[in-house]
C-alpha cells in the first residue's frame, strides 16, 4: 500500500481516504493545512494512480489499512476520514476494529446496494472506457465532479492511469457495498456528512448510518454536491477536525 504523508513530526494522526477515480490529491489542500498540527496520512486506494496493487474489494483494502495502522500507528489514530469510496472503506474499518480511532468523518458514503446498477457497469465501461483519454470527455467529467480547474491536469493524468479492469472493480464494489451490523460496536464519534444537492440514495445512506450508531452526528452541507465538502472547502473541513479537540461541533 502506498501512502503520502504530511507533518510527520506531529504526534496526532489523521488518515484521509480519497474517493473512487481520484487519488491522494483529493485531500491535498486539507493535508497542507492540517500538517501544522497533525501527522496526515493519505493512503492511495488499490487500483488507482500511484497505488502498488490492483483493486480487490472494499473489505480487502480496509483490512490492509487496519494492518498498517496496527503496525505503524500504535493501533489507533485520532481521526479517520474518507469520501465516497474512501468513506465506504472507513465504514468497513469502523465495523471491523471498534477502537481504531477517536473520531471519524464519513462523507458521501453510498450504503444502499444496487445489484441492478452494478450489473450495468461492465457493459457501460466496455463501450465508454476509450473516452477517458479524450481531453474533451475528461473536461466534462471534471466539471461534473466539481473539481477545481487547477486540478484538471492531475485528474486527467491519474484517470488515464486507471485500467478498465480496476475501474470496473471499484465501481461495482461502490454500488454493492453495505455497512456491516458490527458498525454498532464502534467506539468512535462518527460525523456523517452529506450535501443537500446529492441524490436521494446518498441522503438515505447517511440517515441509515446515523440510525445504526450510538455516537453519530449528522451534518447536511447546504448547496453542496457529492464529495464536494473535503475537495472544495478545505478550510471549513479542517475547522471541523480542529473542533474535535473541544469535543463538539462548530
Amino acid at each position: 500500500m502506498n501512502i503520502i504523508e504530511y507533518g510527520k513530526e506531529n504526534s496526532k494522526i489523521v488518515i484521509l481516504i480519497h474517493g473512487g477515480g481520484l487519488s491522494w490529491w483529493n485531500y491535498q489542500e486539507v493535508a497542507e493545512i492540517l500538517a501544522k498540527n497533525y501527522h496526515v496520512i493519505l493512503p492511495i486506494i488499490d487500483g488507482h494512480a500511484g497505488s502498488d496493487d490492483d483493486f480487490c474489494s472494499i473489505e480487502h483494502f480496509a483490512s490492509k489499512l487496519i494492518t498498517y495502522i496496527d503496525k505503524e500507528c500504535k493501533q489507533k489514530v485520532h481521526v479517520l476520514a474518507g469520501v465516497s469510496l474512501g468513506a465506504q472503506i472507513v465504514v468497513e474499518m469502523l465495523a471491523n476494529k471498534p477502537d481504531i480511532c477517536e473520531y471519524a468523518i464519513v462523507e458521501s458514503a453510498l450504503l444502499k446496494p444496487s445489484k441492478w446498477m452494478a450489473k450495468w457497469i461492465k457493459p457501460m465501461l466496455a463501450m465508454s472506457y476509450g473516452l477517458i483519454k479524450q481531453v474533451w470527455f475528461a473536461k466534462l467529467q471534471h466539471r461534473y465532479l466539481r473539481i477545481k480547474d487547477e486540478l484538471f491536469d492531475v485528474y486527467y493524468r491519474d484517470t488515464c492511469l486507471i485500467t478498465k479492469e480496476n475501474m470496473i472493480a471499484f465501481m461495482r464494489a461502490n454500488m454493492l457495498y453495505d455497512s456491516k451490523p458490527s458498525i454498532v460496536n464502534t467506539k468512535a464519534n462518527v460525523y456523517i456528512v452529506v450535501g443537500d444537492k446529492e441524490p436521494l440514495m446518498m441522503k438515505q445512506s447517511a440517515e441509515k448510518l446515523y440510525n445504526q450508531l450510538e455516537n453519530g452526528v449528522f451534518i447536511t452541507k447546504k448547496g453542496l454536491y457529492h464529495g464536494e465538502f473535503s475537495l472544495n472547502y478545505a478550510k471549513e473541513y479542517c475547522k471541523l477536525i480542529d473542533n474535535f479537540q473541544e469535543g463538539g461541533l462548530l
